[in-house]
């Protein structure tokens, strides 16, 4: 297919926009590339601008869950996903921190028929997602540093270089610290939340299992899960602490701050911390979901429109049915579809971010009579009732957003 150059007038109906026929995306992160990717397939000639000079093997592990694996299958990737290293997740367990004893166990294998979840490496998604859109035809402008965006009746994207672009629809998937974002709302209003995380990748030298454990401690907690055929183990932890520290996860650490937060936990959690030589650490910040998402050809996309802390591990998975209903809408609306996009994500990515805003006390609780309590109620429901436990998250993961109505 051959991309039609920017400024090709969209197609119109009595005078009406029904859809668009070029696209800007910002931003060539998971939302970025899936986006970039969605409107192309549908015959969008897609600009695709990223700040990096390459699209780098940065962060660390990541989990697809089935409403995010409707996306990569409407987009023709559920093959390529499961075939590049993934890791299909059989279940989450949540153990205590001073020996690993399992407290509950999360049978994914329990979820709905078609229902898969799975680990991998969020180079090897980006690498899928980069291929689908280059096999589109999207353009790539590596380097490219946005200063400003401006709305209109055909928006602009400013340039650090003085450069400008125009396309008709602007997509800003552009992170936290979008460009976007401060010109649809204001000033962003983050608060740190009082917890700091690292991120570390070790060798699997334990056979951890192809399972999400979740190590609960006092003020504190460990995931880990494994990667690249579980030739890897994946590690996030997570610590209540008074000092700040600066968001982002990219900020290089001392692997012996992070074994010292964590020198109470013992168990298969305290190896996989030994094997740990190089981690970063980042704050975790609490954004507000942005009050506009979009207006006059500009729209925000995934941790640009709502951040969301890594407690329910649904940042790719919003992202994703983010990128699929941005491109249905405009499609079918033209800029005008921002308005709709925005009606058919906002309550949905709010009580995602509401229930992983609430995970972290639950992981957190000190040794007491709540603790005691709430271990004792998780037990007791994971072997009693197992299927009434995977079935409290039929909300979020028996969403497809490729399938609702149109």
């Amino acid at each position: 297919m051959t991309p039609r150059p920017v400024g090709v007038s969209a197609f119109f109906v009595w005078g009406t926009q029904m859809s668009i026929s070029n696209a800007i995306v910002v931003g060539g992160g998971i939302g970025g590339l899936a986006a970039a990717a969605a409107l192309a397939r549908k015959g969008v000639a897609v600009t695709l601008i990223e700040q990096s000079d390459k699209l780098r093997e940065v962060g660390a592990g990541l989990q697809i869950s089935p409403n995010g694996m409707c996306v990569m299958r409407a987009l023709g990737l559920g093959a390529a996903l499961t075939q590049k290293a993934a890791v299909r997740g059989q279940a989450v367990v949540l153990r205590d921190y001073e020996a690993g004893k399992q407290v509950a166990r999360l049978d994914l294998i329990r979820l709905k028929k078609g229902q898969e979840y799975y680990f991998l490496h969020r180079a090897d998604l980006i690498d899928v997602l980069a291929g689908a859109a280059k096999r589109e035809n999207v353009t790539f402008e590596m380097g490219a540093q946005v200063a400003s965006i401006r709305q209109g009746a055909l928006p602009q994207v400013q340039m650090a270089d003085g450069s400008t672009r125009k396309a008709e629809l602007v997509v800003a998937a552009d992170g936290i610290h979008s460009v976007a974002r401060p010109v649809l709302n204001g000033p962003d209003e983050a608060a740190f939340t009082g917890q700091v995380a690292w991120r570390a990748i070790v060798p699997n030298t334990r056979n951890h299992p192809d399972e999400a454990h979740v190590t609960m401690g006092p003020g504190r907690h460990l995931v880990s899960y494994p990667l690249r055929n579980a030739r890897f183990v994946n590690l996030v932890a997570v610590e209540e602490r008074s000092d700040w520290a600066a968001e982002g996860w990219n900020h290089p650490d001392d692997p012996a701050h992070l074994r010292a937060a964590f020198s109470e936990f013992g168990g298969d959690a305290k190896a996989l911390l030994a094997l740990v030589d190089n981690v970063s650490l980042w704050g975790l910040h609490r954004h507000p979901v942005a009050a506009n998402w979009g207006a006059q050809g500009v729209a925000l996309l995934g941790d640009a429109a709502h951040p969301t802390l890594p407690f329910l591990a649904q940042g790719a998975n919003m992202a994703l049915e983010d990128a699929w209903v941005l491109a249905d809408t405009v499609m079918r609306r033209g800029a005008a579809g921002i308005a709709e996009y925005q009606q058919r994500r906002h309550a949905r990515v709010t009580r995602v971010i509401n229930a992983a805003n609430g995970n972290a006390w639950r992981y957190h609780l000190w040794p007491g009579p709540l603790r005691s309590a709430a271990h004792l109620g998780l037990r007791l429901g994971s072997a009693l009732l197992p299927g009434r436990m995977i079935g409290a998250y039929d909300w979020l993961y028996g969403m497809d957003v490729t399938a609702q109505p149109k």
